[in-house]
């Protein structure tokens, strides 16, 4: 049973850094690309970044750009997304996914979100 566990949220200051990250289990980790997503009250789910397996390319959200970074840790099976110089616009929970795409376009598995809060 594939799993993905998202961790590192909280409510922070504009201007702060957070750290998320995500843990799988019941995957080949290896063999998925990974992806960060977001939704803000009564906004659609929006992409943030995602990183592919393999040579572990990275693609950014233009709205987070320069400022968040996504990183994988094979061996540990975890991806992490650092953000900073957070804006009160960034408030969101995010979500960790997993596709089977080298360059991701559907991903198959989800996790239950992390709630990011940013005040001004």
């Amino acid at each position: 049973q594939v799993q993905l566990v998202e961790s590192g949220g909280g409510s922070v200051q504009a201007g702060d850094s957070l750290r998320l990250s995500c843990v799988a289990s019941g995957v080949t980790f290896s063999r998925y690309s990974m992806g960060w997503f977001r939704q803000a009250p009564g906004k659609e789910r929006e992409f943030v970044a995602s990183i592919s397996w393999g040579i572990s390319s990275t693609y950014y959200a233009d709205s987070v750009k320069g400022r968040f970074t996504i990183s994988r840790d094979n061996a540990k099976k975890m991806v992490y997304l650092q953000m900073n110089s957070l804006k009160p616009e960034d408030t969101a929970v995010y979500y960790c996914a997993a596709s089977e795409q080298l360059v991701p376009k559907l991903y198959q598995f989800w996790g239950q979100g992390t709630q990011v809060t940013v005040s001004s």
